[in-house]
């Protein structure tokens, strides 16, 4: 099964979500996150079984911001 996973840089290492199950994680390196999260996701799909409808589209938005 294919998902989807963010990654995004923190203060030491890397936060990675996978928004189809909401599963998070972390690692100190892209690879070791991508690792966790995926223990993770396994983790959880083998407790519960979640319906997913296809692949998420995936696009960005801008946003303004108010700054003093």
């Amino acid at each position: 099964m294919q998902l989807l996973a963010i990654l995004w840089p923190a203060e030491t290492g890397f936060i990675s979500i996978n928004p189809e199950t909401g599963t998070t994680s972390q690692g100190e390196t892209l690879e070791s996150a991508l690792e966790n999260l995926r223990e993770a996701t396994e983790l959880y799909l083998s407790e519960f079984n979640p319906v997913i409808h296809g692949k998420p589209f995936i696009t960005t938005i801008d946003v303004k911001i108010n700054q003093p």
